[in-house]
């Protein structure tokens, strides 16, 4: 499955918020606040349409799980078929991706670097080895670092900056063990992103 490979900070101060907790994107937004481009400086973020804010919503949604388009409209396809809150449910399907809670974890500071430890083998679920990073967890599924990859320089740093108030309550972590536990779908209100998602499903409401 294809992965994002633009300019990620470019994103980030287009969207004027740092979405993950590598250092180098902090440093980079704080130091260019402004949106990008050659009128960036002197650019304002001026009003936006509705059609605007409903698709930079969901551009944003995108970008933070790195799902692409066609995936992500499988995805709200299934929400709105669902019996639950459209938007509620498109976030739960999204939290149960393995390379998210894999970040979520905090074995990345990225969901990129957490989808290369999936794609390259690191990852155990219920102690078998999976390597596929939209793989939806279910609730009781258990998540481990293999042996040979907890000693990984990142990702020790990655954990250094994943204090245990920053993980989810929807996920029980086992850090002496290199483990965590995907408890049960998650709240809304325990979801820590700040993407609205009743925009998204309004943009999507159209098309799918």
């Amino acid at each position: 499955m294809a992965t994002y490979r633009g300019a990620k900070a470019r994103m980030m101060r287009r969207f004027g918020d740092v979405m993950f907790r590598a250092p180098k994107y902090h440093r980079i937004v704080d130091k260019r606040p402004n949106t990008p481009g050659m009128h960036g400086p002197k650019a304002r973020r001026g009003k936006k349409s509705e059609y605007g804010k409903r698709l930079e919503e969901k551009q944003k949604l995108r970008f933070r799980y790195n799902v692409l388009e066609k995936q992500m409209r499988r995805y709200v396809k299934r929400a709105f078929n669902s019996k639950g809150v459209s938007g509620h449910v498109l976030f739960q399907i999204l939290e149960s991706r393995l390379d998210n809670f894999v970040y979520r974890l905090g074995y990345g500071t990225t969901i990129w670097s957490a989808r290369q430890l999936v794609n390259h083998g690191h990852v155990l679920v219920n102690g078998k080895k999976v390597d596929i990073p939209s793989y939806e967890l279910k609730a009781g599924d258990v998540v481990t670092l293999k042996e040979k990859t907890r000693a990984n320089a990142q990702v020790l740093e990655s954990i250094n900056l994943t204090p245990l108030n920053l993980v989810p309550p929807y996920i029980e972590v086992d850090r002496e063990n290199f483990t965590g536990k995907f408890v049960s779908l998650p709240k809304r209100e325990d979801i820590p992103e700040k993407i609205d998602e009743q925009l998204i499903v309004e943009f999507y409401s159209k098309y799918v």
